[in-house]
Formats: structure tokens, sequence, C-alpha cells
């Protein structure tokens, strides 16, 4: 088994985690979690989306929440952003690295932001045009329901490359494969990947995996022994999808780091401190949390 002696993990808990919280979580609790992540040694994050703020009520305080993330010496900084008037305000705010998120069927993308897989990469080139003009600025691409649709079922990996055929045209160098739904396996993760890479050598592929049958750590594994070192996941597993009924959460944050260390993988992240920003988690956001380490460690009366 070959396996990388270092992984990032890139914590959206703060984006990806919050947006299907029935309640606003005020400003003052997310900037709280922002510095105890960052406290447990994570030095990458998704902290928020500069979507609509009447669409979103979550994502009104995006501003505030990408500047005090800005402030924290080495933090790779992230935001969601659906379109060019979401890049405007994000390069506004200081935030430096960007993601669209584009879903692989047209019924999926339909629902999530009505437009079409097509109008979406037309939407896609306008933004890719203002990310180039602006300095040190940097694009991602993430791909949702990228292994399966809860409307069309397996998505077909044809549909994955026109996605990152066209991005890559566009000079994107970093595509996320999100497995949305939770339906992926580690065949389906491991034959993926070796077809993008195989394509693309120097692709800067992300897994953002959800954990919906359980396979997550499974497909985190297989991720890596495709040569995979970056992974998306959410403090307590926060998350969900809200076109799909039934699907949990993001692959727990505690979870995955537990596994990586356990197997001499790198991280830099302090276990015991991620833990505690789970209990945080619990205290002070009304969420049901999926982790099976914080459970653990909950569970010990620590």
């Amino acid at each position: 088994m070959r396996l990388p002696a270092r992984v990032t993990i890139e914590e959206v808990g703060l984006r990806d985690g919050l947006q299907l919280i029935g309640s606003v979580v005020p400003v003052e609790v997310k900037l709280r979690l922002l510095r105890a992540l960052y406290g447990a040694g994570i030095r990458a994050m998704e902290v928020t989306s500069f979507v609509s703020p009447k669409a979103v009520p979550q994502f009104s305080d995006a501003e505030a929440v990408a500047r005090a993330a800005l402030a924290l010496p080495h933090l790779d900084v992230s935001a969601l952003i659906p379109n060019l008037r979401g890049f405007e305000r994000a390069r506004e705010a200081g935030v430096r690295r960007y993601t669209v998120v584009i879903g692989a069927t047209d019924r999926f993308n339909e629902r999530n932001v009505r437009m079409t897989v097509t109008e979406s990469l037309e939407q896609l080139d306008a933004v890719a045009a203002g990310v180039r003009a602006a300095p040190g600025a940097d694009l991602a691409v993430g791909i949702a329901v990228a292994f399966g649709c809860p409307y069309t079922g397996r998505v077909p990996l044809g549909a994955v490359v026109r996605i990152v055929e066209h991005a890559r045209a566009l000079g994107v160098r970093a595509i996320s494969l999100g497995d949305t739904i939770g339906v992926a396996t580690p065949l389906q993760v491991a034959t993926t990947i070796a077809r993008l890479m195989e394509a693309h050598p120097d692709l800067c592929l992300v897994l953002h995996l959800h954990d919906t049958r359980g396979m997550g750590l499974a497909n985190v594994l297989a991720g890596c022994e495709a040569g995979v070192t970056r992974f998306d996941s959410a403090v307590g597993g926060l998350g969900g999808c809200p076109f799909a009924p039934g699907a949990t959460g993001n692959i727990a944050t505690e979870d995955v780091n537990h596994m990586l260390q356990a197997m001499d993988i790198e991280t830099g992240i302090d276990q015991q401190a991620l833990l505690e920003c789970g209990r945080l988690v619990r205290d002070v956001i009304t969420a049901e949390l999926a982790s099976h380490s914080l459970r653990v460690h909950l569970g010990r009366g620590a």
C-alpha cells in the first residue's frame, strides 16, 4: 500500500457545514469556532459563501468572517462564489482563493442553481476571466454529484471529464470531486482519479466526501492510495444536501484526522484540540453530529 507522507485537510464546516442549519448562527459563534479550529492546527479552511444574503441569510456575514480568517497567520482561506458578483464581493473582502461548484448532471444543477451544466460552464468562463485579471487570485472548480445523482443515479465518468476539460482550458488547476449524496465506492473513487490523473498529470485533485452510507473513510483511503493529498471535511460531520433526502453531512474532520494519524500520515492537526472543537459545535450550534471520534470523546466524559 502506497500512502502519502502528509495530507492537507481543508475544513469546510463554516461553509458547507452551516449552510443547512435551520437558524442563522451568530457571527460571534462562527468566529469562535474559526479560531478554535485554527488553534487545533487546521491551516486550510473554506470559511464562507458569497451568495446573495437574501437567498441565504446564513452567509450575510461573509465579509466579516472572511476578514477574520484572513487575519490569522498562514491560514489558507477560500470561499465559495456562485457567480461574478460573488467573486467581486470576495475579492473586495480580501479573499484570493475561490471555488465555483457545478453539478455533474443537468437535473441536479437546475435544482441547485437553476441552470443547465452548459449554462454554468458559460458562467464559469466569465468568473475565470475575472480571476485571471486579479493579481494573486486562484480559482478551483468543485464538481457536485461527481459519483452519483439523486435524480439520475450513477454519474457517467464522461460527465465529470467534460467539466474538468472545460475548467482546464480556462487555466484551472484544482478540481474538487464531490460525493454529494454519499454513494461513491472505493473502486469508483480510484477509477475516477486514475482516469483524470492520466489525462492531466499536474491536476490538483481534492476529494469532498459525504458519509451517508458509511463509506466516507474507505473512500478517503482509496483516494490516498490513488495519490490524492487533499480532502475536505467538516467538524462534527456537519452538512448535508438539500436536494437529497436522507443524505448526511460531510465526513467528520475528527474521524479523518484520527484515521490518517493512526496510519502515520502527517496532518499537522492536534486531535484532542480538534475534538474540543467538536464539543464546541455540539454546545453552541443546534445540529445533529455524525462524528464517531467525537461520540467516543464525549462518551468518556472528557
